[in-house]
């Protein structure tokens, strides 16, 4: 898994690559967490090589989530790969999370 974290003039890009399993998310909520503590701004994060998502890296999506509301920040999932949007379809995080194709 690679993360890689881009902060723009009106945006910050986390760009993801590989798995997001059990073992990278660890790894992946530690890369987060300056992109957590964004205020007043927008977080997009570019799913379009993330090839596998697995429960724990939903959790950390949760806990990016909660963050940004709390910082008054919009979070935008952008390029979901089929079978990422099938897991987001099949546990209701397409109702919870702002998704662009």
């Amino acid at each position: 898994m690679n993360t890689v974290i881009e902060t723009l003039p009106t945006q910050t890009l986390v760009t993801l690559q590989g798995c997001l399993d059990t073992a990278a998310s660890k790894a992946f909520a530690d890369d987060l967490q300056p992109v957590m503590e964004v205020k007043d701004t927008h977080i997009v994060v570019d799913c379009a090589q993330l090839e596998y998502i697995s429960s724990s890296g939903l959790r950390t999506f949760i806990l990016l989530l909660k963050s940004a509301k709390a910082h008054n920040t919009t979070l935008t999932l952008q390029h979901l790969t089929p079978a990422v949007m099938e897991v987001f379809k099949m546990t209701g995080f397409v109702s919870i999370f702002q998704i662009e194709s």
